[in-house]
């Protein structure tokens, strides 16, 4: 069986000593976040995923949903039980407003537990992932009646909730949408259509799923300028706060994934089911996107999640596979072979893999603190600076993220050899988990789009510019330092070809827009190397400090020095070749006609 077990230590370190989360004592929350409470979350959390979640993980890929004749869904063995211990344990609490029911901790927290439970079992993780999604939608837009309504359930547990975008004839195109909102003579709307690919759609684990549907009024403009939100429970809410009747939304089919098994994804029938406006109408398009913001800060943590778990899993089997001899001589002449860890090919997968794993956690709790000071910061320019770079970084995180961390899953799967791709080792389901976090909430070819084509632009490039600066300065402090300074050296010709890209697309973009779209993804991959880098800087400024120090963990920090360089080395250089990529242009790729695609008979 697969293991895994949370990355405690390595937690506290971005939180405690990189992010210095005591030193913001001062803003709502942050009190509550003690170390002893951060401690206490990062230990009880990691043993609940690792022995509660993570054991059901593989038995639910193979089980998976079944969809029962009344159009309800069973989730696999175990499911049920361990969403209840979720629940009453609190763990889906943690960073919701306390007025709702939740804890008021820092988002930071909450990443953490994303993670966690992510790698544990991602399927599962989707269920309570999906409804902090809808929590934020319905907290920024809702009404103060459906906050009361739905809120507190939701926030506790009891209710989960799902987004309802994509339709069989349109995904990203949402101005296609055909789900039709009547309304109806009490207030509320008929919600008629057909929407597909909404994960946790139908299942047996709460009372209620509050589903947050987009849909189009009578007489609302042909395009994404009329689309409304609106929220449909499962069941309708009485006026006590109890379930009521069964509304008139049905699930007809459960999707046969690639993987995410245990998660049901549903195609959702709406049949005049009763719903209601959330927020303006013609206006539903600003509101999901709060959701799929922070779906896509989510997403970015399972590209992590899955990479991690792949990783525990690889160093294990590296460390006891025994295959061949190392280069320089027996490592171990006593026995027949020596274990496949001293490889240096080998090596190259596990480093490459520590590298982004540690880099990319660091970046996702960066974030998080981002998301906590765009509300919580104590002055509105601080707010505004915090909002702009989670805003410019979000698809960065969810795009360069979930590429790469897909890329370390299939490699941690080829250091097993020919037991990766047998299911029994588990490799392959991380694989295929990992797969899905390319494509869903928007495929990353739409986040390189979203990067490129608008979040550089925006206020006059007054977010990137902030970005350039904000490393910059970094850089600056350390590059007269004895041990760091060569890495901020490299880390500095690296963010010089971002910027050297960036300026490319400012002369060649508004000629040729193709241009912009044919670089869109290299540029995305060059910010994410550049940032991962950046925080690998930061990381081994405080690791060298605490050697300094005279810590008593020096194998711990010295290993982050080891790994800072390692990146440096061996990430870094890949942002000059994608920069000549990106400005080869788009004349050649566009070059040939549809018809030279097409197979010859």
């Amino acid at each position: 069986m697969p293991i895994y077990s949370a990355p405690t230590r390595d937690t506290r370190f971005i939180i405690n000593e990189m992010l210095d989360l005591a030193s913001y004592g001062n803003l709502p929350g942050f009190e509550m976040a003690s170390s002893d409470v951060t401690d206490a979350v990062l230990n009880e959390g990691g043993k609940f995923c690792a022995e509660v979640l993570a054991p059901i993980n593989q038995s639910g890929d193979q089980e998976g949903c079944t969809r029962n004749e009344d159009g309800s869904v069973t989730t696999p063995k175990g499911f049920k039980a361990a969403f209840d211990q979720f629940r009453t344990a609190g763990w889906g609490t943690l960073a919701h407003p306390e007025e709702f029911g939740g804890q008021g901790m820092p988002h930071v927290l909450g990443f953490v537990m994303e993670e966690f439970i992510s790698s544990a079992n991602q399927a599962f993780g989707m269920y309570p992932g999906l409804t902090n999604g809808a929590i934020s939608a319905l907290i920024a837009k809702g009404s103060q009646e459906q906050k009361e309504t739905y809120l507190p359930k939701m926030v506790s547990g009891e209710w989960t909730g799902t987004m309802n975008l994509t339709e069989p004839h349109c995904g990203t195109d949402l101005g296609m949408i055909r789900t039709k909102a009547e309304p109806q003579a009490d207030g509320s709307y008929a919600i008629t259509g057909t929407k597909i690919f909404i994960s946790a759609g139908e299942h047996d684990m709460a009372d209620n799923i509050i589903h947050l549907v987009l849909a189009k009024t009578p007489g609302a403009p042909d395009s994404t300028k009329g689309i409304s939100l609106f929220v449909v429970p499962k069941f309708l809410v009485n006026e006590d706060g109890s379930v009521g009747e069964r509304n008139g939304v049905m699930c007809g089919s459960i999707e046969h994934k690639m993987g995410i098994h245990a998660n049901s994804t549903c195609v959702l029938n709406y049949d005049g089911a009763k719903g209601w406006l959330v927020g303006e109408e013609n206006k539903g398009l600003a509101a999901m996107f709060i959701m799929m913001n922070a779906a896509r800060l989510g997403v970015g943590i399972q590209g992590l999640s899955q990479a991690e778990v792949a990783y525990q899993n690889a160093v294990a089997y590296a460390l006891d596979r025994r295959q061949g001899r190392a280069l320089t001589g027996p490592a171990d002449p006593e026995a027949q072979a020596d274990p496949i860890f001293v490889h240096p090919d080998v090596r190259r997968m596990l480093m490459d893999a520590k590298a982004f794993t540690e880099g990319m956690r660091a970046l996702c709790l960066w974030g998080a603190l981002q998301v906590d000071l765009t509300h919580k910061a104590q002055t509105e320019e601080e707010r505004a600076e915090a909002d702009a770079m989670i805003g410019l970084l979000t698809p960065v995180i969810k795009g360069y993220g979930t590429d790469k961390g897909y890329e370390v899953a299939t490699n941690m799967q080829q250091v097993f050899g020919g037991h990766g791709y047998i299911e029994e080792w588990g490799m392959s389901q991380f694989v295929r988990d990992a797969r899905i976090a390319q494509i869903y909430e928007g495929t990353n070819g739409v986040q390189a789009m979203d990067l490129c084509g608008r979040k550089l632009a925006s206020k006059g490039g007054a977010a990137i510019q902030a970005f350039f600066k904000t490393v910059g300065d970094d850089i600056a402090a350390t590059k007269g330092d004895e041990n760091l300074g060569a890495m901020a050296e490299q880390l500095e010709k690296a963010l010089g070809q971002q910027q050297a890209a960036t300026m490319w697309f400012m002369q060649n973009a508004m000629q040729n827009p193709n241009d912009l779209g044919a670089g869109a993804h290299h540029y995305m991959h060059i910010m994410g190397i550049v940032t991962l880098g950046w925080m690998w800087l930061r990381m081994a400024d405080v690791a060298q400090a605490a050697l300094a120090s005279g810590t008593g963990d020096n194998a711990f920090y010295e290993a982050k020095l080891a790994t800072a360089r390692y990146y440096m080395d061996r990430f870094l250089p890949d942002a000059g070749a994608l920069r000549r990529k990106l400005e080869a242009g788009s004349e050649s790729m566009m070059a040939l006609g549809e018809e030279a695609f097409a197979t010859a008979a």
